[in-house]
């Protein structure tokens, strides 16, 4: 049996139902837009009207007459006047419109009293940091003024403390670290917990800026960022903390975001990175987006300690020379780097003696990823044979100059266990993971200028490139793909940035020599 069609007016009713409020809306505003003077003048007459009604309310019965005889008189002058009316009219109608104009609502100025309450609690906890008994005018004193130290405030939605700059004086030892960390501690408990605080010290100034930092964006997946050839990205990081933004794609959105860019290659001045964190921290995920970002322009080594298999997706891809998870691999996996460093610097010398361009083969990047060393040094130490980092010497030596990079992680309670020349020459520093800020100043260097939050997520930390400032960090999820515990849109987008196979995933490794020309054989870790 055939279905007669819909009536029209029931096929296209939703079309023209949309189209009929959007003529209505569109006559709406443009009626308002028309007719806006006369609806001021309207909300003004009805304001002067309440007042006059107010007045007249508001005045005793006894000179209610006398106030009407007055009225009745301007009325009657205004009358006897040539174009009175018209003149009263006018000036009735100018009444109305600044009686009836749009009007802002009154900014409060100052605190209230529940703000002011709170700013004086700060005041009142800086006493003893900020006063000396030998001050004859002291700007810090119980009960005292603490609009004059408290110069700058502001407060969110929910009262509590945003922004606060503190004034401090002059013999306060604002180049003390330990005195800087009292007082920052102090305001980090009095402002609450729960949230990221920055500290800007001005020592010229003898002032103190505390401001709440918005948390870094964790949404950020692993994706080809927009960087040229020796430029790693580690992570985000705040807007203000550096100079330039990347495009990043998050979901079907595109936004920019500032990065923490590693440079590495013959111009680098940290040629190398040290990557510490405790276990869940990043550290692994960490490494794995560097080695994706690495294989672009390079070739890969990695060493894994643990050998909990997490860069069993790198097994066999082009450009990934090893996966090495046992004691004798690494060995023989980092002496053959060694080698292939000595080789470069005699290569690249030749080259330069003969006025010749350098070999490909010694300008396309080779990265040594190598993952918890110190648990190779506990086997070999039990082996009684010498730890594989003592093969770290020569690629961290003279790795910028034959164009290999070495990349350290380990746990941040192992770090005593790395050998002298992998601290010395790792002087780009990472910290993953919760860490107490004695830690956080023994790995970088020099303390943040931001306090850690309680909940800490995967892949936060703070990152330190040389001497160059502390910035807070946020490395891009890069999951394992074969976890069960990743999600399809993470696990698609590495999976999208591995290289293609080059070889069986399950062989052995091949067997190596001590010829420097050699290079090892792709193997399952």
């Amino acid at each position: 049996m055939a279905r007669r069609p819909l009536p029209r007016i029931l096929s296209n009713g939703t079309a023209s139902l949309a189209r009929s409020r959007e003529l209505a809306r569109s006559a709406a505003d443009s009626a308002t837009d028309v007719l806006h003077p006369l609806i001021t003048i309207t909300r003004g007459l009805r304001r002067l009207a309440g007042a006059g009604r107010r007045k007249w309310t508001d005045t005793p019965k006894d000179r209610r007459g006398p106030l009407l005889f007055m009225a009745a008189s301007v009325v009657l002058v205004v009358a006897l006047v040539p174009y009175g009316g018209m003149l009263a009219l006018v000036c009735l109608m100018g009444a109305a419109a600044w009686a009836g104009r749009e009007r802002a609502e009154p900014v409060p100025e100052g605190p209230d009293e529940a703000q002011a309450q709170r700013l004086r609690t700060f005041y009142e906890a800086l006493v003893p940091y900020f006063s000396v008994p030998e001050d004859p005018a002291p700007l810090y004193a119980h009960g005292g003024d603490w609009e004059a130290a408290l110069t700058s405030y502001a407060f969110d939605d929910t009262g509590r403390v945003s922004c606060l700059r503190v004034s401090y004086p002059a013999y306060f030892a604002d180049g003390d670290l330990e005195s800087r960390a009292r007082v920052e501690a102090l305001l980090h408990a009095k402002a609450g917990r729960g949230r990221e605080y920055h500290f800007a010290w001005d020592e010229e100034a003898n002032e103190l800026t505390v401001t709440v930092l918005t948390p870094l964006p964790t949404d950020i997946a692993a994706q080809p960022f927009v960087t040229g050839p020796g430029e790693t990205v580690l992570g985000f990081t705040d807007e203000t903390g550096v100079q330039r933004t990347l495009p990043v794609t998050v979901g079907d959105d595109t936004r920019d975001a500032p990065p923490v860019v590693w440079r590495t290659g013959v111009r680098s001045t940290e040629p190398h990175l040290l990557i510490a964190g405790r276990p869940g921290g990043g550290t692994t995920t960490l490494l794995r987006s560097i080695a994706l970002q690495a294989l672009r322009h390079g070739d890969v080594l990695i060493v894994e300690g643990g050998g909990t298999g997490d860069y069993a997706c790198l097994a066999g891809r082009d450009g990934v020379l090893a996966i090495e998870c046992g004691l004798s691999g690494a060995r023989a996996s980092l002496e053959w780097a060694a080698h292939e460093t000595e080789r470069r610097l005699i290569a690249a010398n030749r080259a330069r003696q003969t006025g010749h361009p350098q070999p490909e083969d010694v300008k396309r990047p080779l990265w040594l990823l190598v993952d918890r060393p110190s648990a190779l040094g506990h086997l070999a130490a039990a082996d009684g044979r010498e730890d594989p980092q003592s093969l770290l010497d020569v690629p961290l030596r003279h790795g910028r100059a034959a164009n290999v990079t070495v990349v350290v992680a380990d746990q941040i309670d192992c770090l005593d266990a790395l050998s002298d020349a992998v601290r010395q020459h790792t002087r780009a520093r990472v910290v993953l993971g919760p860490a107490v800020p004695y830690q956080l100043a023994e790995v970088l260097g020099t303390p943040p200028h931001t306090t850690p939050t309680q909940d800490v997520p995967p892949g936060r930390g703070y990152a330190r490139l040389g001497t160059g400032p502390v910035h807070r960090l946020q490395v891009p999820a890069t999951p394992d793909p074969y976890d069960d515990a990743t999600s399809e849109a993470h696990r698609r987008a590495v999976m999208d940035l591995l290289p293609p196979r080059s070889g069986p995933t399950g062989s052995a490794p091949a067997a190596r020599t001590a010829d420097p020309t050699e290079q090892p054989a792709a193997a399952e870790g």
